[in-house]
């Protein structure tokens, strides 16, 4: 017998961390360092952004917002150590401190009417300061409403909202079809081949960052060849994997991006793949004889 999915809640957001970015100049450090506009950012507003190497691949991708005297970006946990590392390595003279603030800044996710309460009817990427936590309302996602809740300490969403798993959690944001580089992608797309541009997580009227000349050239010569999709599957699917398309069994087709257990029964991942392979013949996981993929519907429309 199928357990009821759960229609309100909230969790602690143990997978992700927190970058904390200070100083006078830690505004201009950023804007010319992530693919979005920090510059532009404003005091009730989070946005997506990502950090990228020279080559237009994603290092890692945040949730980014402003607290009293710094910006917070919220990443996969696995890989805050490293990405913070080599941004440190750009600082050079700026006045920009930068330090892992997952110690004092903690995240919860909340969904349902727990998060309705919270935001009211605040438009996605909207903040509201509450009682000492910031909240950012997330988009829906398998038509559930999302909130995170930033906070210094404050465990009382906790007590005043039902509990839900962090699984459940991670299944909503594969349904948001918002990818989040975790450790085994770091290095492998482009930010076009994972939908990034599409959910507001690149500038193209902002200045340069690292990669911006090849983000660019992916986007105004029409070069994109490659998508991200949601699938379904009946076993396990884990973030790296390759998959293989049943025409073409000799080179990869693609990898998953994210992954979760669906509530029901399998599992359900956010999979970055060639156009064509999508649009005609199977998909496989981890080989071209793997357990099949079944095709699942985006909640945004594709170029």
């Amino acid at each position: 017998m199928n357990i009821p999915m759960p229609t309100a809640g909230a969790v602690r957001l143990t997978h992700l961390g927190v970058i904390r970015a200070r100083g006078n100049d830690a505004t201009s450090f950023l804007q010319g360092q992530l693919t979005s506009d920090v510059a532009g950012l404003g005091p009730d507003e989070a946005r997506l952004a990502g950090f990228c190497s020279a080559k237009g691949r994603l290092q890692a991708t945040f949730i980014v917002w402003k607290a009293a005297d710094a910006i917070l970006l919220a990443c996969a946990a696995d890989l805050l150590a490293p990405t913070l590392k080599r941004l440190s390595m750009f600082v050079l003279r700026a006045q920009c401190k930068l330090s892992d603030a997952s110690a004092e800044v903690g995240l919860s996710g909340v969904i349902g009417e727990a998060a309705v309460a919270l935001m009211a009817d605040a438009k996605p990427w909207r903040t509201r300061d509450a009682e000492g936590r910031l909240l950012i309302r997330l988009p829906d996602a398998a038509g559930t409403a999302r909130g995170l809740v930033a906070s210094s300490g404050d465990t009382s969403i906790h007590a005043t909202a039902a509990s839900i798993s962090l699984d459940h959690w991670r299944w909503l944001e594969v349904q948001s079809a918002i990818p989040t580089i975790e450790a085994a992608t770091v290095d492998r797309f482009v930010p076009q081949m994972l939908n990034f541009e599409l959910v507001g997580g690149v500038d193209f009227q902002k200045g340069c960052y690292p990669g911006q000349e090849v983000v660019a050239r992916s986007q105004y010569r029409g070069t994109i060849k490659r998508r991200m999709f949601l699938f379904d599957a009946d076993v396990p699917m884990r973030p790296g994997t390759e998959v293989f398309h049943a025409g073409d069994p000799g080179q990869p087709a693609g990898m998953v991006v994210n992954a979760a257990p669906h509530p029901d029964t399998g599992w359900s991942a956010l999979v970055e793949a060639k156009i064509a392979a999508r649009e005609g013949g199977a998909l496989h996981l981890g080989s071209p004889e793997g357990p099949m993929l079944r095709p699942a519907e985006l909640p945004y429309p594709l170029p």
